[in-house]
C-alpha cells in the first residue's frame, strides 16, 4: 500500500471504524444487503459518503469487513491448545449461543446476496473465506506435526466445508439456531472422526 493510501485510510480511528461496522451490521439485519445503501450508512453514522467510499471503496468491501469485524476473539491460527480437538472446541467457544444465533441469521441473508453479486463474493473471499482457510490450514498442520492426523487424509481439504455445513444445517434441518453444545458434539461426532483424530 502506498504512503498516500495509508495516510488516507488512517483518518478513521479504530473506535470510529468499530462504530461504523456496528452500524453496517445493524442495517444489514434491518434491511438486508440489497436494500442497504452507502447513503443509509452515511446517515446512520453521521459520515460523508465520500469518506466511506475513500475508506472502503464500496458497499461490498464495507459489508465484508463489517462481518469480519464481528468475528470474536483471536484468529484461529493463534489458538493453540495442544490438541486439534482443543483448538476446534476453543474456536467454537469464542461465540456464545446468542452471538451464534445472530451470526446465523445474518449469514442466511447474505448467502442469497453473495450468489447474485460478484463484488460481494470477491470481498467475502478476500476478507473472510481465505483468512479462515489459512487459519484452518495452520491448525491442521500443527495437528499433523503432533501426529494426531495423517497428512494424506483426504478429509483435510474439507474441514472448513464440514464446519460451515454443520453451522448452516442446524437451522435448515432442525429449525434451530446453532449452539455451542450442538457444534461441540458435531466436531466430536463428525469432524474429528473424519480426520482420524482423537475425540477425547
Amino acid at each position: 500500500m502506498t504512503e498516500v493510501a495509508t495516510a488516507r485510510r488512517s483518518r478513521i480511528t479504530p473506535e470510529r471504524e468499530a462504530e461504523l461496522y456496528e452500524a453496517v451490521l445493524d442495517l444489514l439485519r434491518e434491511v438486508g444487503y440489497d436494500a442497504l445503501t452507502m447513503d443509509a450508512v452515511a446517515t446512520r453514522t453521521k459520515s460523508s459518503k465520500a469518506t466511506l467510499y475513500r475508506q472502503w471503496g464500496g458497499k461490498a468491501e464495507l459489508v465484508a469487513k463489517a462481518v469480519r469485524y464481528q468475528k470474536p476473539g483471536a484468529a484461529l491460527d493463534e489458538t493453540d491448545t495442544g490438541s486439534l480437538r482443543g483448538d476446534l472446541h476453543a474456536m467454537t467457544l469464542r461465540s456464545d449461543d446468542c452471538e451464534m444465533e445472530q451470526s446465523s441469521a445474518l449469514m442466511r441473508g447474505l448467502a442469497m446476496a453473495i450468489h447474485g453479486n460478484p463484488d460481494l463474493l470477491q470481498a467475502f473471499k478476500e476478507h473472510l473465506i481465505e483468512p479462515e482457510m489459512a487459519g484452518f490450514r495452520t491448525v491442521l498442520q500443527r495437528a499433523i506435526d503432533r501426529g494426531e492426523i495423517r497428512a494424506d487424509n483426504p478429509a483435510i481439504e474439507f474441514v472448513m466445508h464440514m464446519m460451515i455445513g454443520g453451522f448452516a444445517a442446524r437451522s435448515l434441518i432442525d429449525e434451530q439456531p446453532p449452539t455451542q453444545t450442538f457444534l461441540l458434539s458435531y466436531i466430536d461426532a463428525v469432524v474429528l472422526p473424519a480426520l482420524g483424530a482423537p475425540t477425547c
